[in-house]
């Protein structure tokens, strides 16, 4: 279920749900947009000749009020906006009509965890043929609720819990490791030869 406007000021009254500082004309009907902060990482081609999933990428950190992003470039920014939310409740980032329709793509892998602290962590894109430029302060996306049916029974207590800033990617830590059957690799091998 789709919290609304309503229940959203209901919730922050009360401190079930946090989102600071927050302007009253930040809560849309079904949604609270958030402002672009003023903390910025860019991958940094001069440190790096290949990005890998098991190496830390090396970004160049930028503290601006403004910052523009060349056409078909990437980068990480932050929301003003500090949000926790409950055990029993997600979230999902989506970028503003507004913005999306002069060619800025943002996206937050399009979802916050119940039990998540912290500020969001934006990846823009510029997809436009025209630089984009951004200012701290401005409305850049918004936040959807949702009411889940449970609490989680283990929420969220990952690598980017309590994120004060723009963090990039941590998933150099990511505990999985790929293990290839050397025996599947000759089955399918031999299926092939024999067909």
């Amino acid at each position: 279920m789709i919290i609304s406007d309503k229940t959203l000021k209901a919730m922050i009254a009360e401190g079930t749900l946090v989102c600071k500082p927050l302007d009253e004309k930040s809560i849309q009907p079904a949604s609270i947009d958030c402002r672009l902060g003023d903390h910025f990482l860019i991958p940094d081609d001069n440190m790096m000749d290949i990005i890998t999933l098991d190496s830390e990428i090396k970004y160049r950190e930028i503290i601006a009020e403004t910052i523009t992003i060349p056409p078909h470039s990437f980068l990480l920014a932050t929301t003003q906006e500090f949000v926790e939310l409950p055990d029993n409740m997600t979230a999902f980032v989506e970028g503003r009509s507004s913005i999306g329709r002069i060619g800025l793509f943002i996206q937050n892998a399009g979802w916050v965890d119940p039990g998540f602290k912290g500020r969001i962590t934006l990846e823009l894109f510029n997809a436009s043929a025209l630089p984009i430029k951004l200012q701290a302060g401005k409305r850049i996306c918004q936040l959807v609720f949702a009411q889940m049916d449970h609490k989680a029974d283990n929420p969220y207590n990952g690598k980017y819990q309590g994120q004060g800033k723009t963090v990039g990617s941590r998933i150099y830590q990511d505990t999985d490791r790929v293990h290839v059957d050397i025996s599947d690799k000759k089955e399918s091998a031999a299926e092939v030869n024999t067909n």
